[in-house]
């Protein structure tokens, strides 16, 4: 496969975990917040879409969903669900970093794009459940290794 075939299949991953998380999510929540996390859930949903038709007009089979997630946060109650929508989110951000290095411009916008939607839905999911912003929200996508400054070889 291509890199930005595999690329587009680590994003669709994350899309189909986010579709799956987003049905436990909304389980647990009611008024405003259920509102917010079943348009996310449908904003997934169509991003899977677009996903597997990108990956099927390059000629390749999309990865199929899996018939269940091992989900980061054990969901509990409404401050649980958005803890658990948030990580959804980051896991989303994570997933389309590797599609903005693309070499087709069109998937390097795409994956901006998802980006900065997920970004900002798990700002606002964090802020729902009373929770510090994450770790590394400067550069989302990127594992907080990645972000402590680490020895340089240089003049001794």
């Amino acid at each position: 496969m291509s890199p930005s075939v595999d690329a587009l299949q680590e994003a669709l991953k994350a899309e189909h975990a986010a579709v799956y998380g987003y049905g436990v999510v909304g389980a647990r929540l009611r008024g405003r917040l259920r509102r917010s996390a079943e348009s996310h859930w449908d904003a997934h949903r169509l991003q899977r879409d677009r996903l597997m038709a990108q990956i099927s007009q390059r000629g390749a089979r999309p990865a199929a969903a899996a018939p269940a997630y091992r989900l980061p946060v054990r969901v509990t109650s409404a401050r649980t669900a958005a803890e658990l929508a948030a990580a959804l989110e980051d896991g989303v951000v994570t997933a389309y970093a590797g599609l903005a290095g693309a070499p087709e411009a069109a998937l390097r916008t795409l994956a901006a794009r998802a980006m900065q939607e997920a970004v900002a839905r798990a700002v606002r999911w964090r802020a729902d459940a009373g929770l510090p912003r994450a770790a590394g929200a400067a550069f989302p996508g990127l594992p907080p290794s990645a972000l402590a400054p680490g020895r340089t070889a240089g003049p001794g």
